[in-house]
């Protein structure tokens, strides 16, 4: 294809959030910035989807690849899609256009900002999945920080500044190690050419600490026990629609850096790290489970349990299988729509009755039918109920896993145990028992853009419930790329003198 259809799912956004940003604030052109958001957001979609529909699933190639000269010598602007990298395209294509019909209804100051920052953040996360240089992926990974970082430091909840310095300082201190270590990378391969580097390889002697470099942000990113403390406080204190995002998306870009450059580029330190990352995960999911149980904030409780459905992911991409890695991308692109939709659920009743706390609920299933249907889905899909998308993802990553080590396999288990308990005890305090707050009688059941927007999520929670092909097939070919067998044993061999 001539037509450089990467750049203009990159650049699209940008180009509204301009076109919105010189919108004069009267009240009639004020209104119609809404529609210039919703619809680039909906093109950009329909544009993702026919780039889904023209990708060839059965090549290892990378596809629709634009390479232009950047920094002269240097860095060239270079971008590309494998099967892998297109599901997460899709996954920020779609959920963004959700944000917008949400943000339409409540956000009640500078909306216009607002959706800016959306736009503009929207460029960002799938200029992260396209790139094929490390630099052009560090800008666009770092870049990414800046519209999060107002979104919850001006739209947030009372400790919202807090909590967008928290976020901020945590993700940017974690990624000083990677420029550092891409910088090392250039020196000593002479390139960031993502795919020269996997033709060239890394020196085994070089690898262990550029994979540490590489951690040191996606574990923050991810979030990784110990570093996921600023997870909870910036979904807390973020407003619906930054939670989406957060939750749904940006919490995925790490998941994809460690597939596409830690395995990739330094395979032998992947093997040699494996104990590490299996340490770390099994604490994710028991512990931040654990914690998850005792929290009386609906947006807490569904923060932790982010973090422990990640620490599956980062479980199931060190399984170094092939079930385990496809498994781990079905996980984040199925969380991705389960925690997106809790969010916006949790947003529903906040918006009606301003409080988040637990036991400030109950009995809404009299009130709210509909609200507790929709609901459940969410929560049985987040706990992984078969039929739902959750499931698919846990049941390749613990196969993966059993094939590896059935100790660490085992442990893991007990986190889905866990985490339908937490959901199953969510549920119930909220949507059944008795009705013990009068003020809750009041409460109106979904309004139309709700049913459209919980609606659309609920879809595909079921569909690739029942039928994962379309994304398993996606992935297949790209992932046996990766995780060749006899390159990572040989590499194995060489890290180990053999």
């Amino acid at each position: 294809m001539n037509f450089p259809i990467l750049s203009s799912l990159i650049l699209l956004p940008t180009i509204g959030a301009l076109f919105i940003f010189f919108v004069r604030s009267s009240n009639k052109q004020y209104q119609s910035s809404k529609y210039v958001a919703l619809f680039i957001t909906v093109a950009n979609f329909i544009l993702s989807i026919y780039l889904w529909f023209v990708f060839d699933k059965s090549t290892v190639e990378f596809q629709f690849v634009e390479d232009r000269e950047w920094i002269v010598g240097f860095v060239n602007y270079k971008v590309g899609v494998d099967g892998i990298s297109i599901l997460f395209i899709l996954l920020s294509t779609f959920i963004t256009p959700i944000c917008v019909i949400t943000v339409n209804y409540t956000v009640k100051k500078r909306l216009k900002d607002f959706l800016i920052a959306i736009l503009i953040l929207e460029t960002f996360m799938i200029g992260v999945f396209c790139s094929l240089d490390l630099v052009v992926f560090y800008l666009f990974f770092e870049a990414g920080l800046i519209p999060m970082f107002l979104i919850i430091g001006i739209w947030g909840g009372e400790r919202r500044v807090y909590s967008a310095f928290k976020f901020f300082l945590y993700t940017l201190l974690g990624s000083v190690l990677m420029l550092i270590a891409i910088i090392s990378i250039y020196w000593i391969t002479g390139t960031t050419d993502v795919e020269k580097l996997y033709e060239l390889g890394i020196d085994q002697k070089y690898q262990n600490l550029l994979w540490l470099a590489f951690f040191s942000s996606f574990a923050v990113k991810t979030p990784m026990w110990p570093v996921h403390t600023w997870l909870p406080d910036a979904h807390v204190e973020a407003p619906t629609a930054g939670s989406v995002l957060l939750a749904a998306v940006l919490l995925k870009m790490a998941g994809y850096g460690f597939i596409r450059f830690s395995l990739g580029l330094f395979p032998a330190a992947s093997e040699y790290f494996v104990p590490l990352i299996y340490t770390l995960s099994l604490i994710a999911i028991i512990y931040t489970s654990l914690v998850a149980l005792m929290q009386e904030d609906m947006k807490k409780l569904i923060a932790y349990s982010s973090v422990a459905h990640m620490g599956f992911v980062t479980l199931g991409i060190f399984t170094l299988t092939q079930q385990g890695i496809e498994g781990s991308i079905f996980q984040m692109i199925s969380h991705g729509f389960v925690s997106a939709a809790l969010f916006l659920t949790v947003g529903v009743v906040y918006d009606r009755h301003h409080t988040r706390l637990i036991s400030k609920y109950g009995g809404l299933v009299s009130i709210m039918p509909k609200y507790a249907i929709v609901f459940m889905v969410f929560a049985l899909g987040s706990l992984g109920l078969p039929g739902t998308s959750g499931f698919v993802g846990e049941f390749l990553i613990l196969m993966g896993a059993f094939k590896k080590n059935i100790l660490v396999a085992t442990i893991a288990s007990l986190g889905v145990i866990l985490g339908a308990a937490y959901m199953l005890w969510l549920y119930k305090r909220i949507v059944f028992g008795k009705i013990i707050h009068d003020d809750l009688r009041n409460m109106i059941d979904l309004k139309r853009f709700e049913i459209i927007t919980l609606g659309l999520l609920v879809i595909p929670i079921l569909f690739f419930g029942f039928y994962p092909e379309p994304l398993i097939n996606s992935i297949e070919t790209s992932v046996g790329n990766i995780l060749d067998v006899n390159y990572f044993n040989q590499t194995k061999n060489l890290a180990l003198g053999k």
